[in-house]
């Protein structure tokens, strides 16, 4: 049996994710990670029963995760699998972002990482194994105008995603790192039909990305036969970059 602890747990990305551990190893127990509103995880969590569970955590407060972690471990003994999944952007050109969009987007998106990996390494280095994913963003390597602070934070977490690597090989801990580009989730769900023609218009496939495909890759990452990759950077976008 494998514990594994999925952040952005009621979203539409963090969700699929759920599913696909749930449904292609029927061992694995997945935990949730949620705040606020959490009723779209309570519905898995009851088509899973004894299987998926959720639990508070506010990724961008570190006594949040040591709590969550506290509660798999006293449930399970084992914490095999993090992936990093929650996210948040606040758009806006530098010149006009307000200070709080850069706070909150940074501590979010980079801050919340770090303390999820620091959160969950004493306990896969005393398992001498682990796998760490975190999700990034297209963002990351192909900044667009207007996301300076999500740009910035995604491309954190690929420079940390890469050192933590080196750092933890040895303990047969792996840490890669996903960039998903244009993802049909509620992310994308207020574009106008403009916006939406205009981003789809960038994809050489000529569609959006489902939740499914990127579950599916964190999926391999986080496998026996993913044990060799580790400092990977995946693309997930359908051919942009």
């Amino acid at each position: 049996m494998r514990s594994v602890l999925i952040t952005g747990g009621n979203g539409g990305l963090g969700l699929a994710t759920a599913r696909t551990f749930l449904t292609r190893n029927p061992e694995d127990r997945v935990w949730l990670g949620v705040r606020g509103r959490r009723e779209d995880a309570e519905r898995l969590v009851a088509e899973f029963p004894g299987r998926c569970e959720w639990v508070t955590l506010e990724v961008t407060e570190r006594p949040a995760w040591d709590a969550a972690v506290a509660a798999i471990l006293a449930a399970t003994g084992r914490l095999d699998v993090l992936v990093n999944n929650a996210g948040a952007h606040e758009d806006a050109l530098l010149a006009t972002m307000p200070l709080s969009a850069w706070d909150r987007v940074c501590r979010v998106n980079l801050d919340g990482v770090f303390h999820g990996c620091q959160a969950v390494l004493p306990t896969m280095i005393s398992q001498r194994d682990g796998r760490i994913v975190n999700v990034a963003s297209l963002s990351a390597l192909l900044a667009p105008a207007g996301q300076t602070n999500y740009a910035a934070a995604k491309a954190g977490v690929v420079a940390l995603t890469q050192s933590l690597a080196k750092e933890v090989a040895r303990m047969r801990i792996t840490v890669n790192a996903l960039c998903p580009g244009y993802i049909d989730t509620e992310a994308l769900h207020g574009m106008t039909p403009e916006r939406r023609q205009a981003a789809v218009a960038q994809v050489p496939m000529r569609r959006l990305g489902r939740p499914e495909e990127v579950a599916a890759v964190a999926h391999f990452l986080a496998s026996a036969e993913a044990s060799y990759v580790t400092g990977a950077v995946v693309k997930v976008d359908g051919g942009i970059f």
